[in-house]
């Protein structure tokens, strides 16, 4: 089993990445459908530890810019013994803003909460407790472009992709 936690601007392209490559084999968790919830962060790990609870595999697709936030769900990950992998979503705000200009109704959102994500957005390690690491970027043609993180080099700078 496994919890995989996306990482990434709003429009960076994580919840089209789970349709794409996991919406058959993981249970999809998302903030975004917890809105009229109270308490969304808690709510949410009660969806992640009733899933995991009954065997099956999670993706968390929120923001999850701060390694406080990917703590809590790495020690949930942690308590069943799953396999935890997060995917960074490298991309640029003006990207990021561009894709958000062409959602629509509750998808689309203020350009204000993009720049606010990038400014606390801290880019994963293994320290944190991944089993592993990758990076995705957004590919012109609707595909994605994947690649296996390197901590040492990650710190510095993203790969050219």
């Amino acid at each position: 089993m496994e919890l995989i936690v996306l990482i990434g601007l709003q429009g960076s392209g994580k919840t089209t990445f789970y349709r794409t490559h996991f919406a058959a084999t993981h249970e999809h968790v998302s903030k975004d459908g917890l809105r009229n919830t109270k308490n969304p962060s808690r709510r949410q790990a009660q969806l992640i530890d009733e899933a995991l609870r009954a065997g099956r595999s999670v993706v968390v697709d929120n923001t999850n810019p701060t390694v406080a936030e990917r703590a809590a769900l790495i020690n949930l990950g942690r308590e069943y013994g799953v396999q935890i992998i997060g995917y960074y979503f490298a991309s640029q705000a003006h990207r990021s803003l561009e894709r958000n200009r062409q959602r629509e109704g509750k998808a689309h959102v203020p350009d204000v909460a993009i720049y606010a994500t990038l400014k606390k957005l801290v880019r994963p390690s293994y320290a944190e407790g991944f089993d592993q690491l990758f990076y995705a970027r957004a590919a012109d043609n609707g595909t994605f472009e994947v690649h296996e993180w390197i901590d040492h080099i990650s710190a510095a700078s993203p790969p050219q992709l």
